[in-house]
């Protein structure tokens, strides 16, 4: 008889309180039952910003509201489940913490198996439930707090080709949507102003596109936004709406491009592995602005790849990523047990050098 797993999966580790049921029969295509994000942008909004803090309250009062409502679109119990998924790391650790606790205890009282999950490893599998996309393949993971090149290999083997050494591009277009006074989060509202926009009107720099490799940077391309918003401001004596729009425009097209450079040398590693399947896949909430994927999409149509954008709903934080990864990881014979710790920082591919540094609490990433 083909085993079926139905997988509950908590995700904690930013602003989205999250809870999902993913179940799989075999080798089929995993199914999401349910998934319910609850998000907090009206609590951080007079801030400009995320308050870590705040987050972590919101997510303790709303974490088994979210249980509640998956297990309740999915008509199910918590009985029916085979193993509980959860963000053990890496991101808030007050979120991440609130997150891992709520699982111990469902897992205790329901003398269910806990599996702890890497939030980045959630994103780069993501391919795979949404597309069944087969191993090996490059995944750009673009995110708020996160940019990298992986090559996936398998459900807990990740190379890192390449990754930002600063900013993250959704952390640049947050701090671009202040700048110019935006509504956060930044990406949606830098984008819609772009639409209106001239992105070759101002002049912005691509960043370490003149350096090997797949690093990327983009702390200075925000602080030449500031610049050169300040130089517009001084000159006519204030910002009309259409420079705002040509700035958001400009600062765009300066991420795509190095985006899209970046990607076309990550591809050319990856596919000196001569995969079967050649696919390049993109997650994370940058990847959902539509200038950026239509250059990914070129780049990969250029090399003959394959492109796979799962759905916005998918891109950005969810459980569903969650339990799909804890039920590869499952399905593989790992759990963890309660001494299973949240982790602020955890990076996927243990072996290369850290791009931003380590500390006490150990490597960024």
């Amino acid at each position: 008889m083909v085993a079926t797993l139905k997988i509950l999966g908590l995700e904690s580790s930013c602003d989205d309180t999250a809870a999902s049921i993913v179940r799989q029969t075999g080798t089929d295509p995993a199914e999401i039952m349910s998934s319910v994000v609850l998000g907090q942008t009206d609590l951080h909004s007079a801030f400009g910003g995320v308050v870590p803090e705040i987050a972590a309250r919101a997510h303790t009062e709303k974490l088994d509201l979210c249980v509640e409502q998956a297990l309740s679109q999915a008509g199910l119990a918590l009985s029916d489940m085979d193993a509980i998924a959860v963000t053990a790391g890496p991101g808030l650790i007050g979120g991440v913490l609130a997150g891992v606790m709520c699982a111990k205890g469902l897992a205790m009282g329901a003398g269910l198996p806990l599996i702890g999950v890497n939030h980045l490893a959630g994103h780069a599998l993501t391919p795979r439930l949404t597309d069944q996309v087969e191993y090996p393949y490059l995944m750009l993971l673009a995110s708020g707090g996160h940019c990298q090149f992986l090559l996936v290999r398998g459900t807990d083997d990740f190379i890192r080709l390449g990754g930002t050494i600063d900013d993250a591009p959704g952390e640049a277009f947050d701090k671009t949507a202040r700048l110019l006074g935006l509504p956060q989060p930044g990406g949606p509202a830098v984008e819609a102003e772009a639409l209106g926009g001239d992105p070759d009107h101002y002049t912005f720099p691509r960043p370490l596109l003149d350096r090997e490799g797949c690093d990327m940077s983009f702390s200075g391309l925000k602080t030449a936004l500031l610049r050169m918003r300040d130089k517009v401001i001084a000159g006519k004596g204030g910002l009309t709406r259409r420079d705002r729009a040509d700035l958001c425009a400009g600062f765009q097209m300066a991420v795509a491009d190095v985006l899209a450079e970046k990607t076309r040398r990550a591809l050319d590693i990856y596919l000196a592995e001569n995969p079967d399947q050649p696919v390049l896949a993109v997650a994370g909430g940058v990847a959902a602005n539509r200038m950026i994927r239509l250059k990914l999409e070129s780049v990969a149509a250029q090399k003959n790849v394959c492109f796979v954008a799962p759905p916005l709903a998918l891109c950005t934080d969810n459980a569903a990523m969650i339990a799909y990864a804890g039920l590869e990881r499952f399905r593989s014979g790992f759990s963890d047990d309660m001494t299973l710790a949240a982790r602020p920082r955890w990076p996927l591919d243990r072996t290369s050098p850290t791009l931003l540094g380590s500390g006490k609490k150990g490597a960024k990433a």
